[in-house]
Parts: C-alpha cells; structure tokens; sequence
C-alpha cells in the first residue's frame, strides 16, 4: 500500500479562509492582521478583552529516540479529536526553524492527517518573526561592537562579550570565528561566533515577554559582555532597546492557522528544549486559552527537558496551571531504550518492552508525584505494535493510576484522537490537580540545579566543575541567584551521557558552565556537550527539497 508523505497530504487538503477560523476562534475581525489568504497575525489587543480562560493540556513525551514518538502529531490529533466530540478548542505550537528543516529532523507541523496547514509555510518563512528575532538579535551585536569602535565609553572587555551573532541555519562553519579582521578602520579583532536563532537569549525573550512592554524591560535587561572590572553591560546600557523593539513590534503578534480539520491554531516562536526552554510564546497560549474551552500546548523533547521547563520556567512566569497532561509514547521507542536496534522493532519483544518502559513510567511519576498534575499516556500506535505489548504498557501505567489511550491520529487525524480527548475532559472534570513546581526561587542556584537532577532526572546528585562554580559565585554576588534555571543537556537521556537509554540510575550531573540569561529571566545551566549551533548531516534533508514551474514546493516530507 503507498502511503501519501505529510507534504502531499497537506498539499490535498482544502484550507478554509483564515477569516472563516478567526471566525470559529471567536476573533472579531477588527484584531486579524492577514497574511494572505491562510495565514493571519492577531493584534494583542485582544487580550484585553474580558473573557473566562479555557483548560489548558500540556502534550509531552517519553525521552526521545530514532523511532520517533510524534508528539505533535498527537498534539493536533487530540485537538481535533477534542472538536470532533463538540469541545470548543484551539491548539497552540512552536514554529519550526529553518535548520532541522533543512537538516535530519524535519519540520514541526506535525504528521500525516494531524497537521497544520499551510505546512510549507509554517516550516521555511511564515509570517517572518524568525527573521525578526535574527534582526533584533544581530543589531545588538552590531551597536556591541560599534560602540568598541567608537571608543568604548562603557569599557567591555573585549575577552568577556558574551553576545554572539546568529542565523536560523545549520552551519558548522560560524560556531567559533574571529571577526574583525583587516586593520582599525573595520572594527576590533576578536573570537566571537553563532548561535542558531531558536537558542538566541532573544527567542527566549521573544517567548516569555507578556506585551511589548514586558519585551521592551526584558529587552534591556540582557546582558552582552562584562567591562574590565567585572560588571555587566547590557542592551539597555548600548541604547539598543528602543531600535529592537521596533524590529519585534509585528512578530510578537502571535499567528493564526489552521489544522486539516479546521481546528484554529496559534503556530509562534520557537525555542529549542535542549537548549533554551522549548515552548511556545506566553502570549500565543494566552490567546489560545481566551478563544477556547481547550487549549491544547506542546513542550519540546522529552518531559525532563521541555515539560520541565514549560513547568518551572513558563508557568511560573506566567502564572498558568495545566489541567492536565498528555504523556506520549510509542510501543517502538520504548524497546529502543530496552536496547533494541532500530531495525529489530517490528518483531514483538516484550523482554525489551521490559526493558525500557521504566523510561515512560519516570516520565509519569514525575507528572503524577513532583508536579502533582492529572495525567493520561498516549500510545501512539503502529501496525508492528502487537495487542500483548499494548496490554503490558496499559498494564504497568495502570500500577501508577494512570490510563493509556491509544492514539491513531496519524493515520485518522482527528477521529483516530476521539478516545484520547474523552479521556482529557475526564481528566479536566474529574481530577483536581495540586500543582506543584520542582523547586522554589529562594535556594540557591546549586540547589536548584541538585532539585532538577534528583526530583525529576533520577540522578544522585551534581558535580560542579571549578569554572562553573567559580560563575555561580559571580551571577550570585550580582543577584541572580534567585532567578529560576534552565538545563541544557541532551534529549536522549535522563542524564548528560546520551548512551544512558531507559531510566538510568546511579548517576551523577557535570555541571560545565553558568551563564545568565537576564532578559529572559532565568539561569542557563550547561551540562555535557550541547551544540548552540547544530551542523547539517551527511545527507541533509535540503537536497530533496524543490520547486516546480507553478511554484509547487515537493520534498519537504
């Protein structure tokens, strides 16, 4: 049987007009800002409006592997399955970034008949915010090293910028650079680099900011480089804030689209959850909140990385609570961390099932015991997946009290997501959450960090390195020890060693640097060998992609 790609399926639905799902969101047309068509910005002034905020449903995963969990697949596929029983829902994403796109991963306007549409759109430009973000990004650095060359009044040291450029590319080639070069007249020579734009501290502001004028405070707030005598110099310091904004002013209006089943769906910002904190912009789940009885949001990577994240960081700042939480797994997945290749998974292996599901079962106490929060397992399921394997999972959840609904969303869209959503409002209706955060601001930063690691990673403890130590001193003499933390490690494992599948133990934290993302808000906490800028594999995703003569784009996937 040949199976449409997600591109070709995308490409045969039949979008409504933008106006028609502003329409089904309760938008009145004086706030939609179009975008062609089936695209539209909603001005922010809507938020003003006097309305009773809906349920909001957190979709995270188990720890990722090769075979793919499809969270945001499920995340579309449980908001149109949520309509289609007669809820009232809007579902809120990231957009995706031009790297992975370009790379192996692909995009993120989820799969098969649980997409986004127009997904051509949503994964290369879209309503440009990317290229926004890049801008405001790049200026800072160009008015950075401007004011060096101008005689440097505020004294930066030059060894101690902490700013780099970016671009929403993957490109090896520009991680670490010295720029500058070929004499006084063209600026001071120095090491500097990129940043891939979905890791810049501004996609993070970008994210977290409440209204432009939030933006604007967090703006000034970030801090660029230190001065010979160990101070902070920040944007606000370089007069940049004002010009910054300025580039923003249209991308920090969230954007709407629409599902291939209609379902009105908030696609904006996007930083990655290794990284930065992996969610979608505070505003955009605002709005989706207003305009529905559901609100159906998804956070980056597994759940110790990007529900972690949307939790201690997003919530907090944005004083939301999840009504309930969506833990996605596939049968597949699940043998991979019981140690199977990934070319051994179509043969039913319940010893390897065995194996790995104390990875999904962490996930969930997690949500159930540290974070307190109502939760429901959604097994995405596959045609290899066999009936005794289902029933081993629905099995051990069930020790846990927690139901497992299987999903078919990828190959039934919404009605494949029906089950799922019964199971939601359940949830919503019948069970009263108490959540809790991880950690509280008032310990210190090591203890944070030690919370993170032993709560919800199931590590033993950290190991601070003498640099990191020697920078936690400095942000806490500088009064940032109070402010929340965000890890970046790898997605592949509870731990910093990405070979550690299933749900390790015994293991300790390198704690490798410290560095402070003061705009945004929150302490980064860099551990293991995470990339702030990704390369392309051998074989990149870009060289099946192109255009025919009527503008037709066809492999994208």
């Amino acid at each position: 049987m040949a199976y449409l790609s997600d591109i070709e399926i995308a490409q045969s639905c039949k979008m409504q007009h933008i106006r028609d799902i502003a329409k089904r969101a309760s938008v009145d047309e004086k706030y939609v800002e179009q975008y062609g068509n089936y695209k539209a910005k909603i001005d922010l002034a809507l938020l003003n409006e006097d309305r009773k905020d809906g349920k909001l449903i957190l979709v995270t995963a188990i720890t990722p592997t090769p075979a793919g969990e499809g969270k945001t697949t499920t995340t579309i596929g449980l908001a149109d399955g949520l309509s289609r029983i007669g809820k009232n829902v809007t579902v809120a994403l990231r957009e995706p970034s031009l790297g992975p796109v370009f790379g192996v991963k692909g995009g993120a306007a989820g799969g098969g008949y649980a997409q986004v549409v127009p997904m051509e759109d949503i994964n290369l430009h879209f309503t440009g915010d990317f290229h926004a973000i890049g801008a405001a990004n790049n200026l800072l650095a160009a008015m950075l090293d401007n004011h060096i060359q101008q005689g440097n009044a505020l004294g930066i040291d030059v060894r101690k910028i902490t700013w780099k450029r970016c671009v929403d590319m993957n490109d090896r080639q520009l991680r670490f650079i010295v720029d500058g070069m070929g004499g006084k007249v063209n600026g001071t020579p120095r090491e500097d680099g990129f940043d891939i734009t979905v890791a810049s501290e501004i996609m993070a502001v970008f994210c977290l900011a409440s209204s432009i004028t939030d933006l604007k405070e967090r703006l000034g707030r970030i801090i660029v480089g230190y001065t010979y005598d160990d101070k902070p110099v920040t944007a606000g310091d370089l007069k940049a804030v004002g010009a910054m904004t300025a580039l923003l002013k249209d991308a920090i209006k969230p954007n709407l689209v629409q599902t291939l089943e209609g379902t009105p769906a908030f696609v904006h910002g996007g930083p990655f959850a290794n990284i930065a904190h992996g969610c979608n912009s505070v505003i955009a789940t605002k709005m989706a909140l207003r305009m529905g009885d559901y609100a159906v949001t998804e956070a980056g990577f597994g759940a110790d990385l990007g529900a972690e994240k949307f939790l201690d960081i997003k919530c907090r700042m944005a004083g939301l609570t999840p009504d309930a939480v969506v833990m996605v797994a596939t049968v597949r997945a699940l043998k991979m961390h019981g140690g199977l290749a990934k070319t051994e998974l179509g043969n039913e292996d319940l010893a390897a099932l065995e194996r790995g599901i104390p990875n999904l079962l962490r996930h969930v106490s997690n949500i159930k015991n540290v974070y307190q929060l109502p939760c429901v397992v959604a097994v995405n399921r596959f045609p290899t997946d066999t009936d005794a394997e289902i029933d081993f999972i629905i099995a051990k959840c069930r020790e846990l009290g927690v139901n497992t609904v299987l999903s078919t969303v990828w190959a039934e869209g919404g009605k494949g997501g029906e089950e799922l959503a019964r199971e939601v409002v359940r949830l919503c209706e019948e069970e009263q959450g108490n959540f809790t955060f991880s950690y509280e601001l008032d310990g210190t930063i090591e203890d944070k960090i030690e919370a993170v690691v032993t709560k919800v990673y199931g590590g033993d403890g950290i190991i601070v390195t003498p640099a990191a130590k020697k920078q936690i001193d400095q942000l806490t003499k500088l009064g940032f020890d109070h402010l929340p933390i965000c890890v970046a490690k790898t997605q592949y494992s509870f731990s910093d060693d990405p070979t550690k599948l299933g749900a390790p133990e015994g293991f300790k934290v390198t704690i490798r640097n410290v560095k402070v993302s003061a705009g945004a808000g929150f302490v980064v906490v860099l551990t293991g060998d995470i990339m702030t800028m990704p390369g392309l594999p051998k074989s990149p995703a870009a060289e099946k992609i192109d255009v025919d003569d009527s503008g037709k784009i066809t492999g994208l996937f």
